[in-house]
């Protein structure tokens, strides 16, 4: 393990041999770990699947003469082109959407409508009590 950490570059520094430890033929090493860089979270693209216009998806692929494409090509090259054509399709008609980091995403079972509902429900009705 530690011949790991020292042979990755700029994992630690100041490496000093300080000698055995008592009677034993071993030897104490002293160094310096570096402080891991912080994380940098990438924004990701999702496909955005609501705004996606599957009648000219599944218009795209349909025009395309499977029989032609596919003739006499062994499994793995079908599959190659067959792939080729989908995400063609779908880089035209399924739009992307930016995905933040890690920390911002709210729990699946938190979609809009029960948000907007909370919402709602924390804003002071007009005419209501002060009292409460």
């Amino acid at each position: 393990m530690l011949d790991l950490a020292l042979t990755m570059e700029g994992l630690v520094r100041n490496v000093k041999l300080k000698g055995s430890l008592g009677c034993s033929d071993h030897e104490m090493v002293e160094f310096k770990i570096l402080r891991a860089v912080r994380r940098v979270h990438s924004k990701l693209a999702a496909l955005d699947f609501r705004r996606a216009d599957f009648g000219l998806f599944r218009d795209l692929l349909g025009r395309v003469h499977w029989d032609k494409a596919l003739e006499g090509r062994e499994a793995q090259e079908s599959w190659l082109v067959f792939k080729g054509h989908l995400l063609q399709a779908q880089e035209q008609c399924i739009p992307t959407k930016r995905k933040s980091g890690k920390n911002t995403r709210r729990p699946a079972r938190m979609n809009k409508e029960l948000l907007d509902k909370l919402r709602h429900k924390r804003k002071p009705t007009e005419g209501g009590s002060k009292g409460r």
